[in-house]
């Protein structure tokens, strides 16, 4: 089991006291499985991957990670899970903007030691990246960014991959592509994924889907 979700609520502070945005979520997924999570804008879908990919803490529940229950890990416990295990791919890209795009895409897999130079340059020419390596993040498109952000991910080959939206600022043509790439991950090295999607093009690609409504699902 990759990922073991159990009970997992979520709040956070308002105005008129805590608001809760997570209730007792369960989710679990094997080796080699792919997920779509949908739901309404505010259902808590974001917040879901943020707390499983250690960038969160839960008020209550239980999250395991390849074994691992990461709910109990410090900072540093959780950065390193994110080295190792999880690669995380967000809408905002957070590319390092002093490194080209090929040491942008290069990062990840480094500080895994798991960097494969032939498996750059294939992820490179997939996703329509190869004229760009020696060019800095600024001189990018923000759908050029998002597919090195992708590209950084999956060269890292974790065991658990989070994507928000991934194929949200992608054309047509693009974002197929982009999902040809981590199904393969998936493929390959028996990885799981979770997507969080409002595309029903991409949801029916994943081999499950699961809404989430209200912090729960549905």
């Amino acid at each position: 089991m990759v990922l073991r979700v159990k009970n997992v609520s979520k709040s956070y502070p308002g105005v008129d006291g805590a608001v809760p945005v997570l209730r007792g979520v369960d989710i679990a997924m094997s080796a080699g499985e792919t997920l779509a999570l949908t739901g309404e804008s505010g259902s808590g879908k974001s917040t879901l991957l943020h707390v499983i990919g250690g960038l969160d803490i839960v008020d209550d529940g239980t999250i395991e990670v390849a074994g691992q229950d990461i709910t109990g890990l410090d900072d540093t416990g959780r950065a390193a899970l994110r080295r190792s295990d999880v690669g995380v791919i967000f809408q905002q890209f957070n590319l390092i903007p002093s490194l080209t795009v090929e040491a942008n895409i290069a990062f990840q897999a480094r500080l895994a030691g798991r960097f494969d130079a032939a498996r750059l340059a294939q992820l490179s020419d997939a996703l329509g990246l190869t004229p760009h390596l020696a060019k800095y993040p600024e001189a990018l498109s923000g759908g050029q960014q998002q597919r090195v952000a992708i590209a950084r991910t999956l060269l890292a080959q974790p065991t658990l991959v989070l994507a928000d939206e991934p194929t949200g600022n992608l054309d047509e043509a693009t974002a197929a592509d982009v999902l040809d790439q981590m199904l393969a991950l998936v493929r390959d090295t028996g990885a799981a994924l979770m997507v969080v999607t409002h595309s029903p093009v991409v949801a029916a690609r994943m081999d499950r889907q699961v809404h989430l409504s209200q912090g729960r699902l549905a």
